[in-house]
């Protein structure tokens, strides 16, 4: 007998419009969280030098000292504070770091509260782990997303070990003041909950600085981990290569969590990664001006068919709105494939609060987001 956890693990929604429409000639493909440009020349070389000079073996299972300490620098940077590389551990991407957080805190019969609409791999990842999912639903209105932190509270039970939180927001592009932050964390405090907080898109934040932070207010021993990836600021999506930031007592126990499930990152992928770090703020500071002038372009032509509904995202790179009339967010998600060439993800991929939407990755070419824009105007017109 399979386990019933793993047999039972639900089909992406998001999987399920690729699959639908991969290949299609002149399809628009804006279903998946990533940009239409490869890894930069100046992380692929350091990658390929690496490779190149022998890089190939068993590696340290919290990454080579020369990433750890460039992870230090990078958020020394952006968050203005020291940091010590013996907070970071390299993990597999992203994903891998939320896997290797929820062994870390929870257990089977256990409970994790996230809010949703959400990006559907944490609570699958959960549920996969015996871990009980519970999805607190944003708020939205005119004025965009909100999180009711009481509401938050309410869901907590004896069972609950941990609260995750993903802001700037897949797929809504909520993001949290300080002031949410601030509650939510005096939530966790009070209650003995660790915090996931997936920041990934803290440094995709549109009006000129980064978006607020639990590294703003936090103190030394809060129970918060940090996950993050390489995929988004730097095009590295295929590489599979993140971070954990955690206080540096549970070092070994991420490194032991590293050996049990991937034995480690390659380190000549490592060498692309310091790249990234030491030498990348500057082609992401150009993908985030490119992406507001998308997200600009997109609101703009979708607002003008008076049919569209939506707030637009002061964070990440995804516009998720609604049609008026619409009910059934798969169907219109396989219209689009089919009647209009443009590729969007359904907001059902994205929780049950998310029926009736869809979201659209707008980290492209301007002109290819005008166009697929343009297409779905025309589409909503002829419904």
């Amino acid at each position: 007998m399979l386990s019933a956890r793993a047999g039972n693990s639900p089909v992406s929604g998001i999987e399920a419009a690729v699959d639908h429409g991969r290949g299609r000639p002149g399809l628009i493909p804006l279903w998946s969280g990533e940009s239409d440009l490869p890894t930069p020349d100046f992380i692929a070389a350091a990658a390929a030098a690496g490779l190149q000079g022998g890089e190939t073996f068993y590696t340290w299972q919290g990454g080579i000292p020369d990433l750890r300490e460039a992870l230090a620098r990078y958020h020394g940077r952006h968050f203005g504070r020291p940091f010590e590389a013996k907070e970071f551990i390299a993990t597999g991407g992203g994903m891998h770091a939320i896997q290797m957080c929820i062994d870390a805190t929870a257990g089977a019969g256990d409970e994790a509260i996230y809010l949703t609409p959400a990006w559907p791999n944490f609570a699958a990842a959960a549920a996969i782990a015996g871990v009980r999912p519970v999805g607190v639903p944003l708020d939205f209105s005119v004025n965009g997303w909100s999180c009711d932190v009481g509401r938050v509270e309410d869901a907590v039970t004896e069972r609950t070990k941990m609260i995750f939180v993903n802001s700037p927001s897949n797929p809504t592009g909520w993001t949290a003041d300080p002031e949410t932050l601030s509650a939510i964390l005096d939530l966790a405090r009070r209650k003995g909950l660790w915090i996931i907080a997936d920041e990934i898109y803290a440094l995709f934040h549109f009006g000129g600085k980064r978006a607020a932070s639990f590294l703003d207010i936090m103190c030394e021993d809060d129970r918060i981990l940090f996950v993050n990836t390489f995929s988004k600021n730097w095009a590295m999506t295929g590489w599979r290569i993140g971070w954990i930031k955690a206080h540096p007592s549970l070092g070994r126990m991420f490194e032991n969590l590293v050996q049990y499930s991937t034995s480690g990152v390659a380190q000549f992928m490592q060498r692309g990664g310091i790249a990234a770090l030491d030498q990348g703020d500057g082609f992401l500071a150009e993908q985030v001006k490119q992406a507001e002038r998308a997200r600009d372009t997109l609101c703009r032509v979708l607002g003008e068919t008076g049919r569209v509904r939506f707030s637009v995202p002061p964070g990440a790179f995804y516009l998720f709105f609604a049609i008026d009339e619409l009910t059934d967010s798969t169907r219109a998600a396989f219209d689009l494939i089919d009647e209009a060439g443009v590729g969007l993800a359904p907001g059902t991929a994205f929780g049950e609060d998310g029926q009736g939407f869809l979201r659209l990755c707008f980290h492209r070419r301007v002109d290819q987001v005008e166009e697929a824009a343009g297409r779905i105007a025309e589409w909503i017109r002829r419904r």
